[in-house]
């Protein structure tokens, strides 16, 4: 399962505006037997409403980036014979689930997406105008008074893709994330040796046994600085925030590891402290570099409140005891 660069779009930026809701009827019953019946105007139609719906099978904003302006359809007048106009027809937007609608001039997060199917209204369309038929009283027996549609709604929103993974992974650039996933997945992420070769998020599906699996994200590098927007900063670690299990990676040959480590998890405390409540696993990558001797001594080093694993991608090394650690995690 590849997410192209090209084609994965997680942020758009839509004006939406909801249709109006048609008039009441002003109408009295006129025909062949009566000259001067009452009121029977009929109410107006609703007008459409703006709705998101969830979609398994979407993975990407991209059919709305070409698509900013979004209106649904007016409801029509109501008529005679107590006829209530048509409603407007209702515009959806399939979106991918993970998806989170905000109010773009506010910034407050209205709603998010989370199940195949699930329908939420953005924006809702205007009621119809009550028809002259509601007005008569005792006192007034043909009421020439109709209400009119309430007028539609409108406004830029933005909608937000976070990426839904059972296991996200988080290490600086180039540190052997893409390989892993590449390896123990049927991902084929872009992989080069120099830092920031994943733009995107990759997801890769984890066979495990007894044909269980689990979902792996390859999430962009972090660096220092990226909760204030460094590098690819905010843009990727808010994938981060619906990982059940984070597995950082860490490669062998990295000058300090544990100093990696802490500074990785300063980061994610500065954009949301509640990311390091979710479970952790520590795993140091290209560790066929490693003979048993340096192995031990690295493992004095590491920190101790989080369980650790030597692993080679490029030699598969680890990589069944690994899954069986994530397996272990996902599941208490």
């Amino acid at each position: 399962m590849k997410i192209k660069n090209s084609n994965f779009v997680d942020y758009v930026k839509i004006l939406c505006r909801s249709g109006k809701g048609g008039a009441g009827s002003s109408h009295f019953l006129r025909d062949r037997t009566t000259a001067k019946g009452g009121p029977d105007g009929g109410d107006g139609g609703r007008g459409g409403h703006i709705i998101l719906k969830g979609n398994e099978q979407m993975w990407t904003l991209l059919p709305l980036k070409y698509t900013k302006h979004i209106f649904a359809k007016h409801g029509d007048p109501g008529s005679g014979n107590h006829s209530t106009g048509k409603d407007g027809e209702d515009k959806y937007l399939e979106v991918p689930l993970g998806t989170i609608a905000k109010d773009f001039d506010t910034d407050k997060v209205l709603f998010e997406i989370t199940d195949h199917n699930q329908e939420i209204i953005l924006l809702h369309g205007g009621m119809g105008g009550r028809g002259n038929s509601h007005f008569k009283s005792s006192t007034n027996q043909s009421p020439h008074y109709a209400q009119p549609g309430i007028d539609s709604s409108e406004g830029w929103f933005v909608l937000e893709l976070k990426v839904l993974a059972d296991v996200g992974l988080v290490g600086f650039p180039n540190a052997g994330k893409s390989t892993l996933l590449s390896v123990i997945s049927a991902a084929k992420p872009e992989i080069a040796n120099y830092p920031f070769t994943t733009l995107v998020p990759n997801l890769g599906i984890v066979a495990y046994r007894e044909h269980k699996s689990f979902v792996m994200a390859d999430i962009p590098g972090i660096i220092e600085g990226a909760s204030e927007g460094k590098g690819l900063g905010l843009r990727f670690l808010r994938h981060i925030e619906r990982n059940s299990t984070l597995l950082f990676i860490i490669p062998a040959d990295a000058d300090n590891i544990t100093k990696e480590y802490k500074i990785l998890l300063s980061e994610l405390k500065k954009y949301n402290p509640e990311l390091l409540d979710k479970n952790r696993i520590l795993a140091i990558s290209k560790s066929d570099l490693l003979d048993e001797e340096l192995k031990e001594e690295i493992s004095k080093e590491l920190p101790k409140d989080i369980p650790s694993i030597f692993i080679s991608s490029v030699a598969q090394q680890g990589l069944i005891e690994l899954k069986d650690l994530i397996w272990k995690k996902l599941n208490t």
